[in-house]
């Protein structure tokens, strides 16, 4: 992998969206779970703070518990809050990943010549 800050901010930010699906998949995984509670993932504020320092592949990825109010069950997750959460998750992924592969493709064209 190249190491220019570009491409490190991409790739850390690659795998914080990947380890959001997760705990998004892993929360509408125990929709039904009596007294479970959402997990919340968040790193864009770290990036942005790593990147400005100068060294992306330092910010780091919060796993917080959702403070949103509980069902009869005890459980607080949201399906409406996950599917929208997942969605743009996913979208934000797309863009990233096409950001990426743009990069290694103009590296291949100037490698080409």
């Amino acid at each position: 992998m190249l190491d220019d800050v570009a491409s490190v901010t991409l790739s850390t930010a690659l795998s914080a969206l990947a380890a959001r699906q997760r705990v998004s998949a892993d929360n509408i995984a125990n929709l039904e779970t009596p007294n479970f509670h959402a997990g919340q993932l968040s790193f864009e504020d770290d990036l942005r703070r790593a990147v400005a320092a100068g060294d992306p592949a330092q910010a780091t990825v919060t796993l917080t518990t959702s403070t949103a109010p509980a069902g009869v069950n005890g459980n607080n997750v949201s399906l409406d809050t996950e599917t929208l959460t997942d969605s743009k998750t996913a979208l934000q992924y797309q863009l990233l990943s096409g950001a990426m592969s743009s990069k290694f493709a103009l590296i291949d064209t100037v490698l080409r010549g």
